[in-house]
C-alpha cells in the first residue's frame, strides 16, 4: 500500500475575547449591582409583552415599551435600547417559549455608554449616573483600543465584574511553501520523494525478518 503527502501549513485567528476585570469601590459596587437589577427586571417585563403580544421586532417593540423602560425602571436611553435589543435577540433564537431574565444575567455596553480612560479606567453608565472604575488588564498587557468591536459585555462572575471585550486580531499570513515534496511510501524503498530520490528499505527489512523468525521459533 502506498501513500502519498503533502504537507500545506496555515493560521487563521480573526476573533480574541478579553476579560479584563472592574475594581470598584463599595459604592460603585452598588451602582452596578443596582444597573443588573434594574436592566434584567426592564428586560422580564420587555420580554413579557413580547411573549403576550407575539411582537418580536425590534421597532415595533421600541415604539410600545421604550418610555415605559426609562419611567419603571430609571435606566438611560441607550441602555433601555439595549435592553429591546437583547430580548428582541433571545426571541430570535427561539420563539416557541417565554423567556425569562437572571437578576445578573450579563449586560451589553456599546460606545455610547461604555468608554475606555487609558489602560487603568473606565467610563460606564449606571443607573446611578456615569462612573469611572478602575479597571485592571492583567496579563493582556495592553488594551489594543483600535481593534475592539463596538460592544463588550458587562458580567458578573463569583461576585466579581468583569467586562467581555471582543477584539478583531488579523489572521495570521497564510506560510506559502517554496519546496513542496510528495512522499510515497513503500515495502522495498521505504521512501521515494518527488525530486527522484530513493530512501533504502535493506535495513527496515533485515529486522523484519530477523523478528519475523525469533516469532517462528518461540
Amino acid at each position: 500500500m502506498r501513500h502519498s503527502f503533502i504537507l500545506n501549513l496555515y493560521i487563521n485567528i480573526v476573533l480574541k475575547t478579553l476579560q479584563i476585570k472592574l475594581l470598584p469601590d463599595d459604592n460603585q459596587k452598588e451602582a452596578l449591582l443596582n444597573t443588573f437589577g434594574q436592566f434584567n427586571a426592564a428586560c422580564n417585563f420587555v420580554s413579557k409583552i413580547a411573549w403576550n403580544q407575539k411582537i418580536f421586532n425590534k421597532v415595533l417593540l421600541q415604539k410600545i415599551v421604550y418610555h415605559d423602560i426609562r419611567d419603571k425602571f430609571g435606566l438611560a436611553s441607550q441602555l433601555a435600547i439595549r435592553v429591546i435589543a437583547k430580548v428582541v435577540e433571545t426571541y430570535k433564537a427561539d420563539k416557541a417559549t417565554f423567556h425569562e431574565f437572571r437578576e445578573y444575567g450579563s449586560i451589553v455596553y456599546d460606545q455610547r455608554i461604555l468608554s475606555f480612560k487609558g489602560m487603568d479606567e473606565v467610563s460606564i453608565n449606571t443607573v446611578q449616573g456615569r462612573i469611572r472604575i478602575h479597571i485592571t488588564i492583567g496579563k493582556y498587557g495592553e488594551i489594543p483600543f483600535r481593534r475592539m468591536r463596538g460592544q463588550c459585555d458587562l458580567v458578573r462572575k463569583n461576585k466579581l465584574f468583569y467586562l467581555m471585550v471582543a477584539v478583531d486580531v488579523p489572521e495570521e499570513p497564510q506560510i506559502e511553501p517554496k519546496d513542496i515534496m510528495g512522499v510515497d511510501l513503500g515495502r522495498a524503498n521505504i521512501a521515494v520523494d518527488s525530486t527522484g530520490k530513493y530512501y533504502s528499505g535493506d535495513k527496515i527489512e533485515k529486522v523484519r525478518n530477523r523478528y519475523s523468525a525469533l516469532r517462528a521459533d518461540l
